[in-house]
């Protein structure tokens, strides 16, 4: 939150942002209705720590804002299907402690490795123990193997229901010792008089918690308070001159833009549907159908601030830009799709060139404390699609999905009637500007994105939320039968090629990092992206005055121009242990970048996977020698819905004893 106080020995002005919660929990479960990154915890890392060191900034005196990681840990639903979050006990013990450190851990170490400066613990149990109250969790974890030294706040009610909801004291004085002593530094509470921190004092006054523990946990409150510039004149503190001058900011909005086409994944693309061509346009008639169609409401993902509607481009207002002749129909008035229209669609979409589609879900059917059922589109939204496509009589049929978490789109996927998917989530305010430019292919807009999440190929396929065992989960213990969509899953508009994958060395000693290298040329006829490990920017266009988007779609000038930007490739690196003597996954992300690559061209890029990527969990980390497999591709190995091009593999040898990995 904004603090606009007067500190202590200083005059007004001073300002600080507070903590600000990422949740980097990763995703186990295709219900789950918190937010996430997604279903594996090397992703969910990387973008964790870009998030960070972003909102913290890079200055040696002050931060930004205080960024936050949440919710630690081992939370991955429910939320409220089939038991509440706020007494659930997620039971990852004796055998699946592999689980809590190779799957829902590592995500909050990068945060730690970033320079997090604080932690939020979560509502539910650990084998038994509340994490908000969990010294193995928030001692002995995070500050003694992690080095921590910033503060846990816990979530809200968190603290109160240790005693409420899992009834595992009796009084909020055992809870404040309780907690207190396990870690936690500040309690975000339901009651503002009567909450669990209000009895430290007492607990204090009869010892059981230490004036020494106190100052501990109350340290780095003050310390974070200190960088965030409190106690300093506001002149000394460049973060100062942030004010709401830089709210829908011509940098901040074409930014918006990037982020939103960037995001975007094409899952189906038959016989050329998309890109449209833009000069084929004018005097065409295209209908925008659904509820997601014209709904700026329905945009934005949890918690997001929505901002004044002429900033919000919905899909129709986006797609009105380009000069074809739009006409609309929701069918349903919101998302659940409860009543529909079918007359309404049916009517626009017969009477269309081209129909595009839009539905998905909303935070109306997910959000935070609100999970989903099932993997269906809400209500009425499969039959509409379906009303569309016998209506479009085989003009083109295009599908664009607003939602966090997989649907289930089996139907669209297998008929023909459906030319093309294009997975949007959540765009925001840019959303049709975003839309309009990867309908038409434009510069830096072929599609690049790749799915964070399995999408299963049916309720069959999905596990209980409540079962913690990671069997079953996400693509690293994925079953047999292949899902809908794997993650790490998209396609382009362009076609790319993969050789030359070289490790080096071939053998190398078990402490050893691995130096990886791969050619990836462009073979299509469009400029196009690829994605590895980080981004590739414009040289030569970022920072200029070059607009990014063409002036006439009404966004101000932005980081690239309509020459420059190719979209690109997201090339993706995983590992295979072939000899562990503990279960491990089937393969893992160790390294991802997205790549630019002109048509006709090729890149050669370098990785270096490092041994700790290759170490197992086996009471301790350990590294071990044997033989592993590097895969390189646009996706992972092994998939049966899959991209064009191929995936790689060479294998290496690890030579030497096996070691706990703080020995290397």
């Amino acid at each position: 939150m904004w603090d606009h106080g007067q500190p202590a020995g200083h005059g007004s002005g001073s300002r600080s942002c507070g903590d600000m919660g990422l949740g980097v929990s990763v995703m186990t479960h295709p219900h789950l209705g918190q937010e996430t990154y997604g279903e594996d915890p090397f992703l969910s890392g990387e973008l964790a720590r870009s998030f960070v060191q972003g909102l913290q900034g890079q200055h040696p005196r002050y931060v930004k804002a205080s960024a936050g990681c949440k919710h630690f840990s081992v939370h991955g639903g429910p939320e409220n299907i089939p038991v509440s979050r706020l007494s659930f006990d997620a039971k990852a013990s004796a055998v699946l402690e592999r689980d809590w450190r190779m799957t829902f851990l590592p995500q909050f170490q990068a945060c730690v490795r970033a320079g997090s400066y604080s932690f939020m613990c979560s509502y539910n149990r650990i084998n038994g123990v509340p994490a908000c109250a969990n010294k193995k969790l928030l001692t002995d974890i995070l500050r003694g193997e992690w080095g921590f030294e910033g503060y846990v706040v816990s979530d809200e009610g968190a603290l109160e229901l240790i005693m409420l909801g899992h009834h595992y004291t009796h009084t909020f004085l055992e809870t404040a010792v309780a907690s207190v002593n396990a870690g936690c530094n500040l309690e975000l509470s339901y009651g503002m008089r009567n909450n669990v921190f209000m009895h430290i004092p007492q607990a204090l006054a009869m010892g059981n918690i230490t004036l020494q523990t106190l100052r501990d946990r109350v340290r780095p409150l003050f310390y974070t308070r200190m960088r965030l510039g409190e106690f300093d004149p506001p002149d000394m503190n460049p973060y100062s001159a942030l004010d709401l001058s830089v709210v829908q900011s011509p940098e901040h909005r074409n930014l918006s833009l990037e982020a939103a086409v960037k995001s975007f994944v094409l899952l189906k693309n038959i016989r050329g549907t998309l890109p449209l061509r833009a000069r084929d346009l004018p005097g065409q008639r295209l209908a925008v159908v659904g509820p997601f169609a014209d709904n700026p409401r329905v945009l934005f993902g949890d918690y997001a601030p929505v901002p004044e509607l002429q900033y919000i481009y919905t899909p129709r207002r986006g797609l009105e830009t380009l000069g074809a002749n739009v006409s609309f129909a929701a069918g349903c008035g919101e998302p659940r799709c409860q009543r529909y229209s079918r007359a309404q669609v049916v009517g626009a979409a017969g009477a269309a060139d081209v129909v595009v589609v839009c539905l998905g879900t909303g935070v109306d059917v997910e959000t935070e404390a609100k999970d989903r059922s099932d993997l269906s589109l809400p209500g009425h939204q499969l039959e509409l699609l379906q009303d569309a496509v016998q209506a479009a009589a085989g003009r083109p049929v295009i599908l664009l999905l607003f939602n966090a978490g997989p649907l289930d789109v089996s139907w669209a996927q297998a008929h023909d009637g459906v030319g093309a998917i294009l997975a949007c989530f959540f765009p925001a305010q840019a959303t049709g500007l975003a839309i309009a430019r990867v309908l038409l292919g434009e510069a830096g807009a072929n599609p690049a994105g790749r799915l964070p999440a399995t999408w299963p190929a049916g309720m069959h396929q999905v596990p209980p939320m409540e079962n913690y065992t990671m069997e079953g989960r996400t693509y690293r213990y994925y079953g047999q039968e292949a899902p809908l969509y794997p993650f790490g899953y998209g396609l382009s508009y362009t076609t790319f090629h993969y050789r030359d994958l070289v490790l080096s060395p071939p053998v190398l000693p078990v402490c050893a990092n691995l130096t990886v290298s791969v050619v990836l040329e462009n073979t299509g006829p469009r400029d196009g992206e690829e994605v590895g490990t980080a981004a590739l920017h414009c040289a030569g266009c970022a920072g200029t005055d070059v607009p990014w988007l063409p002036p006439a779609r009404g966004l101000p000038g932005g980081p690239c121009g309509t020459d420059c930007c190719p979209s690109g490739q997201v090339v993706q690196l995983y590992l295979r242990w072939e000899q562990s003597s503990v279960p491990v996954p089937r393969w893992q992300l160790v390294a991802f970048r997205r790549v630019a690559v002109l048509a006709g061209r090729e890149t050669k890029l370098s990785f270096q996977v490092l041994a700790e990527q290759r170490a197992v969990w086996a009471q301790e980390w350990r590294l071990e020698p044997g033989t592993f497999t590097l895969f390189a591709g646009g996706q992972q190995p092994g998939q049966r819905v899959r991209a064009p091009s191929e995936v790689l593999s060479v294998r290496f040898g690890v030579t030497g004893a096996a070691r706990p990995l703080r020995g290397c």
